[in-house]
């Protein structure tokens, strides 16, 4: 026996990865899928100011379903990790920057391992931050391919960086993005856990195909890649910074210093 079903079409019968899925507390669920990671075009280096081609080549890749933070790690939140012992006592330079629900900054890369590891979580990896701002088709940025402005991100705009408070605001202090995350764009740059390559194709095989990891597949030690990726601008750099497939590279140990932060990722294991 044969059984029609009008008007139903495959689409119908896609199921969501994360229907029968419940985030922990304080995170949401990023469905898997393959989506549009990188950039063909060039793009301002933030550190020399120099043109390069380190988002190249634009490409489809596939990530599985995760949960992300909906908000940058709080200042307020890292001094558990602190007080418990399990954090090094790390802050901001800069007075003004240390309000409980301010983005904690002024982190290394293994800060922010360590916390998220507190936690019983884990840094991201590039492909899935980079998923989680663009979604499927590859927008440019968290809401859409409209320009940033300081109605949707906390960036520097016409010269007033922060959008005129001259710091970080608040985490959520814009209207959400997909997927419900908040400041993915601007506020806070946020390391992620892969090594940084000059390009996705001197990385090769590594940052392609399904769940790519980076350099060395992330392994703690990657020799000949000695730097990790912040992802999403800032406060204090303009809206071309806060496209989702920007990459900035900086030392793990965060020398020179910057006022990095991140939020934590974990695998939706069924």
């Amino acid at each position: 026996m044969i059984l029609i079903l009008f008007g139903c079409t495959p689409a119908a019968f896609k199921q969501d990865p994360c229907a029968a899925l419940h985030p922990p507390a304080g995170m949401v669920c990023i469905p898997g899928a393959k989506f549009i990671r990188g950039s063909n075009l060039p793009s301002k280096d933030e550190d020399t100011g120099k043109m390069v081609t380190d988002e190249a080549p634009e490409e489809v890749v596939e990530v599985s379903t995760i949960f992300m933070d909906i908000y940058e790690v709080t200042f307020s939140d890292f001094q558990k990790c602190i007080a418990a012992g399990k954090c090094r006592a790390a802050h901001p330079n800069y007075t003004g920057y240390s309000n409980p629900r301010m983005p904690m900054l002024g982190v290394n890369w293994f800060d922010s391992r360590d916390y998220c590891a507190f936690v019983g979580k884990r840094l991201p990896t590039e492909a899935e931050w980079e998923h989680a701002a663009r979604g499927d088709a590859g927008e440019i940025f968290p809401w859409g391919n409209e320009p940033a402005t300081c109605a949707r991100a906390i960036i520097q705009e016409n010269g007033k960086k922060g959008c005129g408070p001259g710091t970080t605001v608040d985490v959520g202090s814009r209207p959400a993005y997909r997927y419900g995350l908040y400041d993915m764009a601007g506020n806070s740059w946020e390391w992620v856990n892969d090594w940084y390559s000059p390009g996705y194709a001197k990385c090769g095989d590594d940052c392609r195909g399904k769940d790519p990891k980076g350099p060395c597949k992330g392994a703690d030690v990657c020799p000949g890649f000695p730097e990790k990726i912040v992802k999403g601008g800032s406060w204090w750099w303009d809206a071309e910074y806060a496209r989702s497939s920007n990459r900035r590279p900086h030392f793990p140990a965060n020398k020179p210093f910057h006022h990095f932060g991140f939020r934590c990722a974990a695998s939706a294991e069924r």
